[in-house]
């Protein structure tokens, strides 16, 4: 059969979708709970989500949450670590965290048959964890030893230098490791304080899904969670989506590695919050600009220009003001020229150029063409689940996820553009050689850099 390689093939029409309907129920103890039905397969996952994340540590203890999240399968009762490995692995139990600004989250995913060990389970280590001293040294050792390795990454490198640029001393500044003086300063007390402050039914939500009734699964929650009880109702104080206060950071900023054969670009600024109502239009808007591989951004740096083998843009949600960020890593030779192009391409999108119908039917069926595809296992429901939780979206989300995107006009994504991107704003940073850029930087009339440390 011939093909037609001159052009793309013809979008045909999206795929049909339903996501399962969710029950809601609140335990005695007030931990508030969603049940899933998904019984293409025997499989249960259990999605524990607690308020708080990283953005819920305090001055001076940043890392703290996500190291007392690590500490959660070091041992729980007469348990040791390597007896929870063995426990989850009888059950063939996969287990995960995830600790994000706004929440962290404890999965567990299990055959249906052995739901209530791996509900049991999950409930012991999150709710009764041993915190012993000898596993906090070694899992604070580890944690250290890797903030190291990340001083040799320059994406890594990049990635916490824009977030400390973003937001200053803001909770949101800080990956969840933290950094290396503030990990050596905490203390088994500290971890302990932590779990009895924040981890509560009452400031947690479980996402249940599986393929049981959702009454078998509430009664599996209440069963393995009902007698949990905490001195307090878990919550931060003032949680990080609350602040506002956020520094002024340079128009160039520049972590200096003498030598690197290559840049690694972030440029961006702080833009919207996830619930906010443009959220389908800035979709489109990213997906035009740098969200795929045939986007502007990548087509211009790579497939044009020959800068890097890939760029794109994102926004790094949060409950609070969340940033947009362009990502690539370009020749060092190239820096300069890179970043007035991608400059270019953000001015661009805000009216100077706006999207072709093509480029909007791409990036339209780029975001909805696979959407079913996120929902395929109970592990992916679950986690669906929880950012419907996390971000107080509606049941409806995912259904009306398509049409609202299909509904973006090229005026609305345009309008979108001009109102969360703005060029005066934009923060370039480069992790570089910059004695081999230097004397190009000037031309980019950003300013003089701001050089920051390689362990900002």
């Amino acid at each position: 059969m011939a093909v037609d390689r001159s052009h793309l093939p013809d979008v045909g029409p999206d795929p049909s979708f339903a996501f399962p309907s969710i029950v809601h129920h609140t335990l005695a103890n007030g931990l508030r709970v969603r049940a899933v039905e998904h019984h293409s397969v025997p499989i249960i996952t259990l999605a524990l989500q607690l308020d708080g994340g990283s953005g819920g540590d305090t001055p001076g203890r940043e890392g703290l949450a996500a190291l007392v999240a690590d500490m959660v399968d070091e041992g729980t009762g007469s348990l040791n670590a390597i007896d929870v490995s063995d426990a989850l692995a009888r059950i063939g139990g996969d287990y995960d965290i995830d600790v994000g600004p706004d929440a962290t989250t404890f999965s567990l995913t299990t055959l249906t048959r052995f739901a209530e060990r791996g509900a049991s389970l999950l409930a012991a280590m999150v709710t009764t964890p041993a915190l012993r001293d000898a596993d906090f040294e070694r899992v604070k050792r580890l944690r250290l030893d890797r903030l190291r390795q990340l001083k040799d990454s320059p994406p890594a490198l990049a990635e916490r230098a824009f977030l400390r640029l973003m937001y200053g001393s803001h909770p949101y500044g800080h990956l969840p490791i933290g950094a290396d003086e503030t990990l050596r300063r905490l203390t088994p007390a500290d971890v302990a304080t932590l779990h009895r402050d924040r981890f509560g039914p009452a400031a947690a939500t479980m996402v249940v899904a599986g393929a049981m009734a959702a009454a078998d699964l509430i009664a599996l929650v209440d069963r393995a969670f009902g007698q949990w009880s905490a001195a307090s109702d878990g919550s931060p104080e003032t949680p990080a989506s609350a602040l506002t206060s956020f520094p002024m950071p340079p128009r160039l900023a520049l972590v200096a590695r003498d030598a690197a054969a290559q840049s690694e670009l972030r440029i961006g600024h702080l833009s919207a919050r996830r619930d906010t109502p443009d959220y389908p239009a800035l979709l489109v808007m990213n997906a035009v600009l740098g969200g795929q591989f045939v986007s502007r951004i990548n087509l211009k740096l790579r497939e044009e220009k020959g800068y890097t083998y890939g760029a794109r843009t994102g926004f790094d949600w949060h409950k609070g003001l969340s940033p947009f960020a362009l990502q690539a890593s370009v020749h060092t030779v190239s820096t300069v020229d890179a970043i007035r192009d991608a400059l270019a391409e953000l001015e661009g999108i805000r009216g100077n150029r706006p999207p072709t119908p093509q480029e909007l039917g791409l990036a339209k069926a780029s975001l909805t063409r696979g959407y079913p595809r996120n929902f395929e296992t109970a592990q992916q429901v679950a986690r669906a689940v929880t950012q419907l939780a996390l971000h107080d979206l509606p049941d409806t989300y995912f259904a009306e996820f398509v049409p609202k995107v299909h509904a973006v006009t090229a005026d609305a994504l345009v309008a979108a553009a001009h109102t969360y991107l703005d060029p005066s704003r934009l923060t370039t940073l480069i992790v570089g050689d910059y004695a081999a850029i230097r004397d190009t930087l000037p031309s980019l009339n950003l300013g003089e850099p701001e050089l920051l440390p390689i362990d900002v």
